[in-house]
């Protein structure tokens, strides 16, 4: 398929630039994927789709402080964004201006933090390493900042609207953002109506903002991130399962997971490493019965894992009312839930 068959014309007043008050108070479209009935709600609501004996799978990754403001040498002004730590504080990172952060490059940040760029790669990505009298990993995380997505563009007051209620394990670039919808309340409410939770974690990377450069889809590189599952998130979704309940993937990077370790049965089991999956039309979803997302980019990997989940024709009917009703798109937008 082509990638230009995920596009779709967005007018910018609906990137949400700042979350609601209330997280529960995003609306919610219900996509009914068998009879495709569209319903319009409010996420607060989302209990009247869940049933005793489903299992809700969330991803409990943090947002780590990975965006890092900085000057050269020369005093010039310089930011690099934390991609992944090659080995102890050895980083690839994304810098601006790259143009002028050649290899052998020294870098001043704040907490007597400084780097050398070591090695430069494509698109601005830079490898270096970092230098500090006191652990690298603290003082990284007194000098850094949350980095936010590149379409917000107003400043986020309160960053721990930029973390779930299930953020444990700092690790991400991004946050899963369908799990920013929930309160503990709601998850209190949620586990009473006798729905268990189950936790897994995918650190979500930088190319999740990234949209499919290839023609064809089938051409795209899927990025590698790195999840893990726990023996008891294991055993309480294969409960549920066994139940006759019903998986609910909170958002892509929880289906990424699900569908990265289950086996051919739908059977899941404790395990960690790195997934390159790239969901796409005609792969066969083995666990994930519903899935709850937001609204993502147009021609991204996100945007061609939910077509594939719902059916893209259906999506697009789905997004072209989202757009006609004037929902708010994308990380502090709101929510849609996919269902049987």
């Amino acid at each position: 398929m082509r990638t230009t068959d995920f596009e779709y014309i967005l007018p910018p007043a609906l990137i949400a630039q700042k979350p609601l008050v209330e997280r529960v108070s995003s609306r919610l479209m219900v996509v009914n994927r068998t009879t495709s009935k569209i319903e319009h709600r409010t996420f607060n609501e989302i209990l009247d789709y869940l049933r005793a004996g489903d299992c809700l799978v969330v991803n409990e990754t943090k947002v780590r402080p990975a965006r890092l403001l900085g000057n050269k040498t020369t005093g010039a002004a310089i930011e690099l964004l934390l991609l992944t730590e090659v080995e102890p504080d050895l980083w690839d990172v994304l810098c601006r201006p790259a143009k002028r952060l050649p290899i052998g490059s020294r870098l001043l940040f704040d907490n007597d933090l400084t780097a050398e760029i070591v090695d430069a790669g494509e698109a601005g990505k830079r490898t270096v390493k970092f230098h500090s009298d006191r652990p690298i990993s603290k003082a990284i995380h007194e000098a850094g900042q949350v980095a936010l997505p590149p379409y917000i563009t107003e400043e986020l007051k309160d960053s721990s609207r930029y973390q779930t209620v299930f953020a444990s394990k700092p690790g991400s670039v991004a946050a899963p953002t369908a799990g920013l919808h929930f309160t503990d309340r709601l998850v209190a409410k949620i586990k009473d109506a006798g729905v268990s939770v189950a936790k897994v974690t995918l650190d979500i990377g930088l190319d999740t903002f990234r949209p499919i450069a290839a023609e064809n889809i089938e051409d795209h590189i899927m990025h590698s991130e790195s999840y893990e599952v726990t023996k008891e998130a294991a055993e309480t979704i294969n409960k549920s399962r066994l139940s006759g309940g019903r998986v609910i993937a909170v958002g892509t990077t929880s289906v990424r997971v699900l569908e990265s370790v289950a086996s051919e049965h739908g059977d899941m089991q404790a395990a960690s490493g790195r997934t390159r999956l790239f969901i796409k039309p005609g792969y066969k979803f083995k666990i994930v019965d519903i899935m709850l997302t937001n609204f993502h980019l147009p021609k991204s990997s996100l945007l061609v894992l939910v077509s594939t989940f719902a059916g893209a024709g259906l999506v697009k009917r789905a997004y072209n009312e989202a757009i006609n009703e004037r929902y708010r798109f994308y990380s502090f937008g709101d929510a849609m839930l996919l269902i049987d």
